[in-house]
């Protein structure tokens, strides 16, 4: 599977993020850099993903950026940690449904590390916790190079998804990890949880 790059963004705005996205998805595209995952926070932004109806989330007082991510509505913003892998899916690995799975399977693991069991919802992408929505997924691939990613909920302020209907589902059904941990936890804390599971997981060969 060769080389992963991971680069800790720390808080960024969302467009200086997307515009770095474009330019590793192109150099990926032309195998001038390895395989590349991008961690990073958001300053408050609302994204619209292609299946978002038209003026959604116009009226949060916030940002609104339409991409090329499937998916609806969602926000980014301060406490979640927002995952972007630049992957060359090899042939065996050709299938945006298992490539999903793949990275529900990534956060499901993170939760599991925090004595939380995380779950998915059939005929839904994401990631749960009972019935609450802790974990958000809209991706993008050009010549079978993965872009746009995850987004876990760490000790975001949930307030923020009252404004709008996240991903098309009512407001309150969207918590995070904080929650549920039973203890303090910050995305920074979270960190390299996800990289070794995103390692184990997409670098196996499997």
């Amino acid at each position: 599977m060769g080389d992963l790059e991971v680069r800790d963004l720390g808080r960024r705005p969302y467009l200086e993020v997307h515009q770095l996205q474009q330019e590793l998805l192109q150099q990926r595209v032309e195998d001038r850099i390895p395989d590349t995952l991008l961690l990073v926070e958001h300053e408050e932004v609302v994204t619209l993903g292609r299946s978002s109806p038209e003026g959604d989330a116009s009226d949060t007082g916030l940002p609104v950026v339409s991409i090329e991510r499937g998916g609806e509505a969602t926000w980014h913003g301060p406490g979640q940690l927002v995952a972007y892998p630049i992957l060359k899916l090899p042939e065996q690995r050709r299938d945006l449904h298992r490539y999903l799975r793949d990275l529900e399977e990534v956060v499901i693991r993170v939760l599991a590390d925090h004595g939380i069991e995380g779950s998915r919802v059939e005929g839904l992408t994401g990631v749960w916790i009972g019935k609450k929505k802790v974990c958000s997924l809209g991706v993008a691939v050009r010549r079978w190079v993965t872009w746009h990613g995850l987004a876990l909920n760490v000790d975001a302020d949930l307030a923020a998804f009252r404004r709008f209907r996240p991903c098309g589902l009512d407001p309150d059904v969207m918590t995070n990890l904080k929650a549920h941990a039973g203890r303090p936890v910050t995305p920074a804390g979270v960190r390299e949880s996800l990289e070794r599971h995103f390692r184990a997981i997409f670098r196996s060969g499997i």
